[in-house]
């Protein structure tokens, strides 16, 4: 098992940027990929943003490729999501999602607002 604890959210203007964090916790090793989600109402489902596999490589939604930027820090157990040039479809309350053989762990979330 794994815990995820986000952080980095809050209030940007469009055109900002933020960075978001993903704290990992447990059995980081059997991870086979990270993925970030984000949810814009309490309605909708949770869409897919970015993935980081075990390996590094990256995908991203189409909506966020050249503005978002997934990385990961194996020494701090650590993914971030880079994100810039922000727009007010950003926001959403962002979560990450760690993937161990058929089973996800989720963090909490963590709220992006981008509002002039």
């Amino acid at each position: 098992q794994v815990q995820l604890v986000e952080s980095g959210g809050g209030l940007v203007q469009p055109g900002g940027s933020l960075r978001l964090s993903c704290a990992v916790f447990g059995n980081v090793s059997s991870i086979s990929y990270i993925d970030w989600y984000r949810r814009q109402t309490p309605r909708q489902q949770r869409e897919w943003v970015a993935q980081i596999t075990k390996r590094g490589t990256t995908f991203y939604e189409d909506a966020v490729k050249g503005r978002f930027t997934i990385s990961r820090d194996n020494l701090q157990n650590t993914v971030t999501l880079q994100m810039n040039n922000l727009k007010p479809e950003d926001t959403a309350v962002y979560y990450c999602n760690a993937r161990i053989s058929e089973s996800g762990y989720w963090g909490q979330g963590t709220q992006v607002t981008v509002s002039s």
